[in-house]
């Protein structure tokens, strides 16, 4: 299984990735409206860019067998990495590949901690973070606007 890093230059890519991502993840969790609207937030072009320029984020394609599998964000905010996303497409799951894309952001951490926030009921997510050496440290209920709100908790390694 040959598993690469590339960071994202083609923002639009990414974009597109996240949306379908996104659209075939969340269903089970979220509605459709709140999906649509952290795409457009969180995921558009236009917020990933501003992600980059004004809050120290940077984007990784995770590439198996020359084949965009997903990708992570990551935001250093001096005493901790976060982790601000990592997505795999479906047909990539369950493979090792987010135990891969981890090493990988436990190596550009640079033995900070690593800080992220998990949606209270991603089970699967949650239970692979506590297997990477996650504890969760608190609780949040972040209003997002439109009416909506992220209920996560945040875990740290």
């Amino acid at each position: 299984m040959n598993i690469k890093f590339e960071k994202v230059n083609d923002i639009k890519e990414l974009a597109g990735l996240a949306s379908a991502i996104w659209h075939e993840y969340w269903t089970c969790l979220l509605s459709p409206e709140q999906i649509d609207y952290m795409v457009e937030n969180f995921q558009s072009e236009r917020a990933i860019k501003n992600q980059i320029e004004n809050e120290n984020y940077t984007y990784y394609f995770i590439i198996q067998n020359n084949e965009k599998a997903g990708y992570f964000g990551i935001s250093d905010k001096g005493e901790y990495l976060f982790l601000s996303k990592l997505y795999i497409k479906k047909e990539f799951r369950h493979k090792g590949l987010g135990t891969k894309a981890f090493y990988k952001i436990k190596e550009l951490a640079d033995n900070k901690p690593i800080r992220l926030t998990v949606n209270k009921h991603n089970i699967n997510s949650i239970k692979a973070y506590e297997k990477w050496g996650f504890k969760t440290i608190d609780a949040v209920v972040t209003d997002i606007g439109s009416g909506f709100v992220m209920d996560d908790y945040i875990m740290e390694t």
